[in-house]
């Protein structure tokens, strides 16, 4: 039996009646879900970008869910995607750096050890803001029983796959890079060499952060 993740994958439905089918409707050869596109923010309106989202039951999320990952796999370029992001006003986000991530109605219950991150936006292409997150947190989504941890150590992956939980969660609630933005501005008595750590706190060469 194929996976789900597999008929992703693969972005259209091949009419053999998959009983892992996730495509709307079913069985129908080449059919695809009908595509929507990332609003770019800078040059189209979102009405909903900084609204926050309405909570949707486990069906209707996994539909979306489904429309979503469909959207970034053709995409190419992306590791999270929230259902606003689209145009979609439901409490539905995605996420896919060590494994595909389904969030739906998802809450932050614990966050510990604040990191600063630079991060950036499908929805604001081509700019990275500043930001502090929180490497080790723990949330809720309503089709899981239990909770979902992320973090707990400083490996690059793990510490990414937590800050786009946290990214994502944060477009459902209404909140883009923007409203985490920290300034980064430092005036020291030496300015840092190009390969001294950064004063602000990346962990980067200062050549290959806020250099410019």
């Amino acid at each position: 039996m194929l996976s789900e993740e597999f008929l992703l994958e693969r972005g259209y439905c091949c009419g053999h009646g998959c009983l892992m089918c996730p495509y709307i409707p079913k069985h129908k050869k080449d059919n695809t879900v009908v595509m929507k596109k990332v609003i770019d923010c800078y040059q189209d309106e979102n009405p909903i970008i900084n609204k926050k989202l309405r909570e949707v039951s486990v069906n209707e999320g996994l539909e979306i869910a489904t429309k979503l990952f469909q959207i970034l796999n053709k995409r190419g370029d992306g590791i999270g995607l929230a259902a606003n992001q689209v145009g979609i006003d439901a409490q539905v986000a995605i996420v896919n750096v060590s494994e595909p991530l389904i969030l739906i109605n998802p809450k932050i219950i614990i966050k510990e050890n604040e990191i600063p991150y630079y991060e950036g936006c499908l929805s604001f292409p081509k700019q990275g803001i500043h930001t502090k997150r929180y490497r080790d947190i723990v949330i809720s989504s309503t089709q899981i029983d239990g909770k979902l941890v992320f973090g707990g150590s400083d490996d690059e992956k793990v510490i990414l796959e937590s800050v786009c939980v946290q990214h994502e969660i944060d477009h459902l609630m209404g909140k883009t890079i923007h409203d985490r933005q920290v300034d980064t501005t430092y005036v020291a008595e030496k300015k840092p060499g190009r390969n001294e750590p950064c004063h602000c706190g990346s962990g980067k060469k200062y050549k290959k952060c806020c250099i410019s």
